[in-house]
């Protein structure tokens, strides 16, 4: 999705996130000659033109052109021409042909979980530069900004939107239920207890919902539970999941006995789009998501509170799916220009205006004690829990065996979801076939 559902006027969110569907390409990609637009797109008075894929529309879009309209005023020799066609969602495909017929665009916007598959191509500029000689230390941004565009330990894009994953509660349906509403530091069986206490039946009612397309927004919502648990995505030593035991058995353990109570709502649809328009009807009384459904939730009229995700252990664990600004090698020149224009989106004035437009957390300390965020902060009802989630946020592994293992994670989920399977069952089918691919990924 372009990142952040309906702020910026998107289609479904985190159809989303899904690490890679266009890997068959990147063999090819990784061939294209970097430079092989030298001497393009500079006219004969020296004016450099660049061109980037964004990815936006609706209100994003109207944000993309109000910026590179200031930045044309400010930087007449260099000019920015929008295009690529195609929304976020179909970007790496559009990005990766280009790669492989030797014309990629200047600038495009990448998801994050995509990044690991475009960094074959040594097209893909390193832009430690940029964000090292940025008005806002690089060291300030938050983890989950930093880690997001980081490959093999080299800066390859810049952050483009920030998000992080809380519990959005109905207050009204609290207030029926008789229930106190959720405070930091609840655990998963009480998340349990309440979606149960909060469901009923007889008025269509579910304590919560989850996505069971089995796509990568029914799996990214899990790692936070594996992660709260010691476990991770990837074990970078065997090279194979490293969720295979504990962490993944009792977090899916959770799905069960939702599922089990019928306290949850499962959702087919990708994007969980029946999800959220359930919550916005008043028929959920709690939904993990992230801060671009407040503007649906605030236009539905739903008096609701944020708090943290639960956990098992007592800590603070969520995740972030941050998208990005990649830029292309096209030659000196339009290089140098794409740097120019991305690292101007990233000084603190562009950046508060294009956060606060288009729904990004601000994507760094600084940037969030700014007195305009802090006032633009107070007019949104829980805002502040999401940026505080930064705090400890984590992404997934930025590494290109990363679509090997979400596909049958999806799938294990589901399968549990609909009661057609065990966690443990599941989760077995999981790792055999996540492991026999990720040994294929070189």
């Amino acid at each position: 999705m372009d990142a952040v559902h309906r702020v910026r006027g998107g289609p479904s969110r985190r159809d989303v996130l899904r690490g890679g569907g266009a890997l068959a390409l990147t063999g090819a990609a990784g061939a294209a000659v970097a430079g092989c637009g030298t001497g393009l797109g500079v006219d004969s008075d020296g004016v450099v033109h660049i061109e980037m894929w964004h990815g936006q529309t609706s209100t994003a879009l109207k944000t993309v052109k109000r910026l590179v309209a200031d930045f044309h005023r400010s930087h007449p020799r260099i000019r920015i021409d929008l295009g690529g066609g195609v929304l976020a969602d179909d970007m790496l495909q559009k990005v990766m042909a280009g790669l492989v017929s030797g014309s990629p665009p200047d600038i495009a916007y990448i998801f994050g979980s995509d990044l690991a598959s475009v960094a074959r191509s040594s097209q893909l500029a390193d832009m430690t530069s940029v964000v090292e000689s940025g008005q806002v230390p690089w060291k300030q941004y938050w983890p989950a900004a930093r880690d997001g565009v980081t490959v093999d330990g080299v800066v390859r894009a810049v952050p483009a939107v920030l998000d992080s994953l809380a519990v959005v509660c109905n207050k009204k349906l609290f207030r029926e239920a008789g229930l106190d509403l959720p405070a930091p530091g609840w655990r998963w069986r009480d998340f349990i207890e309440t979606a149960r206490k909060l469901t009923d039946r007889g008025k269509g009612r579910f304590g919560t919902g989850w996505p069971a397309a089995g796509d990568e927004d029914t799996v990214w919502r899990m790692w936070p539970m594996i992660w709260d648990l010691g476990g991770e995505v990837i074990d970078q030593e065997k090279r194979q999941i490293g969720f295979a035991g504990e962490p993944g058995i009792r977090s899916l353990e959770v799905l069960e006995t939702l599922a089990k109570d019928r306290s949850v709502y499962v959702d087919p649809k990708p994007g969980g789009e029946q999800m959220y328009q359930a919550f916005a009807s008043g028929r959920l009384g709690m939904v993990a998501t992230g801060p671009w459904q407040l503007p649906d939730i605030q236009q539905a009229e739903i008096d609701y509170h944020v708090v943290p995700l639960p956990s098992f252990t007592g800590r603070s664990v969520t995740i972030s799916g941050p998208d990005t600004w990649s830029v292309f090698d096209n030659g000196s020149a339009r290089l140098k220009a794409a740097r120019t224009f991305v690292g101007w989106l990233m000084e603190p004035e562009q950046a508060y205006y294009w956060d606060t437009e288009v729904g990004s957390l601000p994507q760094s300390r600084p940037a969030e004690r700014r007195p305009q965020w802090r006032a633009h902060a107070a007019e949104v009802p829980g805002l502040p829990v999401f940026t505080k989630a930064l705090e400890t946020a984590r992404v997934r592994p930025v590494d290109r065996a990363y679509p090997k293992i979400s596909m049958p994670f999806g799938e294990a989920i589901t399968a549990v979801l609909l009661g057609k399977s065990t966690p443990a069952k599941a989760l077995r089918r999981c790792a055999d076939e996540a492991n026999a691919a990720m040994a294929k990924v070189r």
